[in-house]
């Protein structure tokens, strides 16, 4: 896996600053470390506490050591970084006090059109547990959930963008939301223990992103059509297009994470994602302007009349309290992410 842009890295650090010292000497225990969230996480660290001479360290979870070694050797060979093999569910806990464990991982079950949903929701449920289990018992002060926006459930067509507070919930009798209710329980495991182990549970709701690191060939329509954009179009969208998303910058959105988890309030949820939405439509409109001018566009469907389907959330909460919002935008997210891809030679799906 080739580097993140320096560009990308510096981004990050100027608009982190003044967090690091708060790792300074400290140990990270991070879960999901080699999945997208988490590489953005591992490479931003890494880079700060070179710079700072934090002799800050952080150990990875992950399942497969020898194969992130190959894959990702200027992480995996860092000397600040600490291999430790095992599955969420199962893994042993390293020897140590980590006063900050960010839990970024998700049980390998999900996928969109899952077959065994309560296997699914049961694994990554006993993932998080097995997670906060290590983490009160090894002298956590705060500890950050990635969980999604798929917790509220279907978005009301009305609403344009959700906020922290909405009560609504994924349907029970649904099958298919079984990622959701277990990112919902987790929440609320984590803020449980949080209350009687009596460290920060702090959680991060995240919604759609662009940037290196993304795939062109899985569920993601953004970077489907990057791909299509990168090989000369046309750009295939297999709905109506449609439904409205928003796309935060993998640089704000690692960004947002360390500032969150370095200031923000104990079990006390926080959206991370943009709020600028468009349609899938205008979506691919915009990849084709970005990437390859003159592209067609080909739509499966014919759209459905009624209110468009919306997941999209309100980023007030997190701007009030933390002065986070998107500095880059969709635009300059699709133009880096397909400049990453065409440089290190996987534009080609």
């Amino acid at each position: 896996m080739a580097c993140l842009p320096s560009e990308d890295l510096e981004h990050i650090f100027s608009n982190t600053r003044g967090l690091w010292e708060d790792l300074r000497e400290q140990s990270i225990f991070l879960t999901g470390g080699t999945g997208f969230v988490g590489t953005w996480l591992l490479e931003s660290f890494l880079m700060a506490n070179d710079r700072l001479s934090l002799r800050a360290k952080v150990v990875v979870l992950t399942r497969d050591p020898e194969q992130f070694c190959r894959r990702s050797p200027h992480l995996a060979e860092h000397a600040s970084v600490q291999l430790l093999g095992g599955n969420l569910s199962g893994f042993d806990f390293p020897v140590g006090d980590f006063p900050f464990v960010i839990h970024a991982a998700t049980a390998p079950q999900f996928e969109p059109d899952v077959e065994h949903p309560l296997g699914a929701f049961d694994a990554d449920l006993e993932g998080t547990r097995r997670v906060l289990q290590f983490a009160c018992s090894h002298g956590v002060r705060r500890y950050l959930l990635t969980s999604s926006g798929a917790v509220y459930g279907k978005q009301p067509p009305d609403l344009t963008h959700i906020p922290e507070d909405y009560v609504g919930a994924p349907l029970t009798s649904d099958t298919g939301s079984a990622y959701g209710q277990a990112k919902r329980a987790s929440e609320f495991m984590s803020a449980m223990y949080a209350r009687v182990y009596g460290f920060d549970a702090i959680i991060a709701r995240l919604f759609t992103f662009v940037g290196p690191l993304l795939p062109l060939d899985a569920h993601y329509a953004i970077g489907n059509f990057i791909g299509d954009a990168l090989e000369g179009g046309p750009v295939r969208i297999h709905g109506d297009g449609t439904p409205y998303r928003s796309y935060l910058y993998a640089a704000d959105l690692a960004t947002w994470l360390w500032t969150i988890l370095l200031r923000g309030k104990s079990a006390h949820p926080y959206n991370v994602g943009s709020p600028q939405d468009l349609s899938i439509a205008e979506l691919a409109r915009t990849v084709i302007g970005v990437i390859a001018p003159g592209a067609g566009i080909e739509v499966a469907k014919r759209p459905i009349a009624g209110r468009p389907m919306r997941y999209v959330p309100s980023t007030a909460l997190v701007q009030r309290e933390l002065g986070l919002r998107p500095l880059i935008s969709t635009a300059d997210g699709i133009r880096r992410t397909s400049e990453w891809h065409r440089f290190n030679g996987s534009a080609n799906r």
